[in-house]
């Protein structure tokens, strides 16, 4: 976990190559002519995996599959949203440290990486002992990350709302998306007053800030078995942030993305299990007290109603760009239907300093 490893590794090229959707895997080969030359064109075997919904996924295999490449390709204006060089300097600074896997390359759009093996976590397994208390402590040493003074230090939640807030059209270019959000969610003026009512509620609860991840869901972590750990993938909005907002963002991904159901959001006790073993990992076990988990509980309950907001915006700007075949008004309504549902409750938690 030495930084010092950056400037012993070689570094992952830029490939000026585009890779286009509809003739992925010839885009693929070309990348891999230069990141992988000693492979021959007719012994690699593509994959495209299917359940992303920001991006397109391609994995490659040769021989034993040792191996294997993962190549990204970045979703139809991702780039209004996501900040690709901050993307890239992420991965490399957090490989660095052991948490992100190796940066094979950059291209026009997209980038090559290590494959992890493992498998994703699904709302099962995100509640088995042995798995969600290794995501716990590595949540933990994320947070405790150091990044060089580049990195702006300022939490990126509320700016990061206000930019997307911004994306939102008023009037949608496909008719009947437009009809499908105009009486829920136009104008923005009445998504932007809620952001600001809410944010400005979050700012005086003093979650501490901290290098997050910002997008744990339950496939965006590969749990391997075999090595008894977890890895973090997709650090595409990754940057400093309220510690709360990781955690609770992090918990209402157990209610699963193909069948959404908030029956799952995990229960206090459970809440209070993971956060004594994340707080033991990011203080030390014995410093954690009852009114640190307290506080703990209340700021992470309230930041999960950002994460509700921060992607009913995230899949509205998405409804109106993305080409990936998904739902993203339903899903949409149905993360703002939660914060509905959960605000009174969750902004009613307090706790004694």
């Amino acid at each position: 976990m030495d930084p010092k490893r950056l400037l012993e590794e070689p570094q992952a090229p830029h490939i000026p190559v585009t890779v286009h959707e509809a003739t992925i895997f010839d885009g693929a080969r070309e990348i891999l002519e230069k990141i992988r030359p000693n492979w021959k064109p007719e012994d690699i075997e593509f994959k495209l995996f299917t359940d992303g919904i920001t991006n397109k996924l391609v994995g490659c295999f040769y021989g034993d599959r040792e191996d294997t490449v993962l190549i990204r390709v970045y979703g139809n204006k991702t780039d209004l949203l996501i900040d690709r060089t901050a993307e890239t300097r992420n991965i490399k600074l957090l490989h660095s440290y052991g948490f992100a896997p190796r940066l094979h390359a950059t291209f026009a759009n997209g980038l090559a990486y290590e494959y992890v093996p493992g498998v994703t976590l699904n709302p099962e397994n995100v509640t088995d002992p042995a798995i969600w208390t290794l995501v716990a402590r590595k949540m933990a040493r994320m947070h405790k990350v150091e990044c060089g003074a580049e990195v702006s230090r300022k939490a990126m939640l509320r700016g990061k709302l206000e930019q997307f807030l911004n994306l939102i059209p008023e009037t949608f270019s496909r008719r009947e998306i437009h009809e499908r959000v105009k009486d829920q969610f136009l104008p923005v003026s009445k998504l932007r007053q809620e952001v600001e009512n809410l944010c400005d509620r979050l700012e005086t609860l003093g979650s501490p800030v901290v290098f997050a991840h910002n997008d744990l869901l339950l496939g965006n972590v590969v749990y391997t078995e075999a090595l008894n750990q977890v890895t973090f993938i997709d650090y595409e909005y990754a940057a400093y942030n309220y510690q709360a907002f990781d955690i609770g963002n992090h918990f209402t991904e157990f209610a699963g993305i193909d069948e959404i159901d908030y029956a799952r959001y995990p229960s206090r006790d459970f809440q209070m299990q993971w956060l004594r073993v994340y707080l033991e990992t990011y203080q030390h076990p014995r410093c954690v007290t009852e009114t640190d988990l307290e506080r703990l509980y209340v700021q992470v309950n309230q930041f999960a109603l950002a994460s509700h907001l921060f992607w009913t915006i995230w899949a509205l700007i998405q409804a109106e760009h993305s080409t990936i075949d998904f739902d993203f008004v339903r899903f949409a309504q149905i993360r703002y239907e939660e914060y509905l549902q959960r605000k009174e409750d969750f902004l009613a938690l307090s706790f004694e300093n």
